[in-house]
């Protein structure tokens, strides 16, 4: 099993790993950091919810905003293992994200079956945050989702 080299995004790697161990959703998985200490995690949760916001970036801004007590996480970096679709991409900018470090590419979550690319082709304007956004440990990212290919998926 590949490891991430950055240790945030591993943990981000992990977090997804136990949403689709429990079934919650698809393999995304973030975390938070501020000052170099992890305030928030998430995973996707659309299925284990029922909701179609619940994704891993959301849920991580959620439980960041719990734990420091704000709706505003200036000064901090989000690890993600998917690029944000743009309903997430949004929610950090509105969240006051520094930085978001993603693994697989919008165009790689197609691989797995998640429309996202048709999404980002619809809105436009991600190439003007090429200083937010962060292509960090792919390779490690893309073993998590060919592992998520491979689960049975009867309820996807």
């Amino acid at each position: 099993m590949k490891q991430a080299n950055n240790p945030y995004m591993q943990l981000a790697i992990d977090e997804a790993r136990l949403g689709i161990r429990v079934g919650d959703g698809g393999p995304f998985g973030s975390v938070i950091v501020k000052d170099g200490q992890v305030v928030g995690h998430g995973h996707n949760r659309v299925l284990g919810h029922h909701d179609p916001t619940a994704h891993g970036e959301l849920e991580a801004i959620r439980d960041a905003c719990q734990r420091l007590g704000t709706h505003d996480l200036t000064g901090c970096d989000i690890y993600t293992t998917g690029e944000p679709c743009h309903m997430c991409l949004c929610a950090c900018l509105w969240a006051n994200i520094r930085r978001v470090y993603y693994g697989c590419t919008i165009k790689d979550n197609a691989i797995i079956g998640f429309r996202d690319d048709a999404f980002n082709d619809l809105f436009s304007g991600r190439d003007k945050l090429s200083d937010f956004l962060v292509e960090s440990d792919r390779e490690a990212c893309l073993e998590l989702f060919d592992e998520y290919l491979h689960l049975p998926h009867d309820n996807y």
